[in-house]
């Protein structure tokens, strides 16, 4: 799914245009069925700490071409900066310097992850050292080319750098699975989590729900999950019955028709589970709708049915589930979904903002109480995703909003997909209260 002016770019007299004009040329993206190989190598790790050490240690046992230096490199696939024992801002220099010569040497679609610790406001040269990770890495990604991406993974101290987390963010954010997520950083809190047996079907074995399944975002993540492995149960309104069954044939999965606002809507998709024998290993919370007005006019029939079916109806489908007690596996995985509207707001949209923000504020809480049980609970905000809802707005406002991210360009579905995939799998145990944007690095918000 390629918009127009992209495809004018991309051809010679396209492109020749928009170098002599400084005009936007975004790069073509390599996702999962472009780049099969879970790490573009070679990786150059670098860092002098016993966890760079560490890192590039099980990345070889993996059998990744892995470097300590740049020397001799023509092309380098991907780069470690492992930083997790900073103690002055001092010291970033000598670590990031050496990458400064070879960024012309990164190759399309390289992959930069920082490894780092998060500030925790108790020693002021060391915490100013950790929070100086944060803009390096989030200005790095501004300036990263050829959809090449730059992330970073915060482990909080206690936390080893070889617990599943760590490594499980790693690998994704080293994948191709990860082509439309850049500037972000995930926290790792904890060394919960498990090693993902058969890495081409991390979650086999596994159920799990997705709510509003029928069609766009909904339909790429079931197909994702399926693709992973998972069993899939599609949920979506009655109006949405012919597109659920096409998808549940499509997947072999199992289609429930249900208003998740309609009264009593978490007590029947329980019986439901209870009669067919499911045990859910993960829910998706993605049904989501838009009614878009100024403030000035905004209405009531307006406001209360996205709160309603955005955030209200996660709350009680979640809590039903909670309650329910035999309905939900060991270590259940709850990921919802957030939009960059929360995080900074969008004209005309702030019945929309407010739902998403108070889906990340849920998020946070639900992960405290699903620690208990070893279960985790994190959101991902979309940014421009296309999208039949996309499509339909105003033609510059949609060709303005495409261009204002670091990758110039709208992500994809399956964008959105693959991020809700790896925080639903094993490996993800020690992420918790975590909002991921999907979003290209768009130019608001954090």
């Amino acid at each position: 799914m390629t918009d127009a002016y992209t495809r004018f770019v991309r051809s010679a007299p396209g492109g020749a245009l928009a170098r002599q004009l400084g005009l936007p040329r975004p790069a073509r993206l390599r996702r999962r069925e472009g780049r099969p190989e879970p790490v573009l190598g070679p990786v150059v790790v670098l860092g002098d700490s016993a966890g760079a050490d560490a890192i590039a240690h099980l990345l070889l046992e993996e059998g990744t071409d892995v470097r300590r230096r740049f020397e001799e490199l023509r092309s380098v696939g991907s780069v470690i900066l492992v930083m997790d024992e900073l103690a002055a801002p001092s010291e970033l220099g000598p670590l990031v310097l050496p990458l400064a010569g070879a960024m012309r040497s990164l190759a399309p679609g390289a992959r930069v992850v920082t490894i780092s610790r998060p500030a925790g406001a108790e020693e002021p040269a060391r915490d100013a050292a950790r929070g100086g990770v944060e803009g390096f890495l989030r200005s790095l990604a501004h300036e990263m080319r050829g959809g090449a991406t730059a992330n970073g993974v915060l482990v909080e101290d206690g936390v080893a750098l070889d617990a599943p987390g760590v490594l499980g963010a790693l690998r994704f954010f080293l994948s191709a699975r990860s082509a439309f997520v850049t500037g972000q950083f995930l926290t790792v809190s904890s060394a919960a989590g498990g090693e993902t047996e058969n890495r081409s079907l991390p979650l086999a074995g596994r159920t799990a729900l997705v709510t509003g399944a029928a069609r766009g975002i909904g339909a790429a993540i079931a197909r994702t999950l399926a693709a992973d492995g998972a069993r899939v149960v599609v949920l979506d309104v009655p109006g949405a019955g012919t597109e659920l069954s096409r998808l549940a044939n499509e997947l072999r999965a199992v289609p429930i028709q249900l208003d998740v606002i309609s009264d009593g809507a978490g007590e029947r998709l329980v019986a439901f589970l209870r009669e067919r024998g499911l045990t859910l290993d993960a829910v998706v919370l993605n049904a989501g709708i838009t009614r878009d007005k100024l403030l000035a006019n905004m209405t009531p029939e307006r406001w209360d049915p996205v709160l309603a079916v955005n955030i209200s109806s996660q709350i009680a489908l979640t809590e039903a589930l909670l309650e329910a007690g035999d309905v939900l596996g060991e270590a259940p995985r709850v990921v919802s979904l957030a939009s960059t509207s929360g995080i900074a707001g969008n004209r005309g949209q702030t019945n929309y903002a407010a739902s998403k923000a108070g889906v990340m504020a849920f998020v946070d809480a639900l992960a405290a109480r699903l620690e208990a049980v070893g279960g985790t609970a994190n959101a991902v905000a979309p940014g421009f995703i296309e999208t039949e809802m996309t499509a339909k707005i105003p033609a510059v406002t949609r060709e303005i909003a495409r261009r204002m991210n670091s990758l110039q360009q709208g992500g994809l579905p399956v964008d959105v997909a693959e991020a809700i995939a790896f925080l639903c799998s094993a490996e993800a145990g020690g992420i918790r209260g975590e909002t991921l944007r999907v979003c290209g690095q768009n130019l608001v918000g954090r």
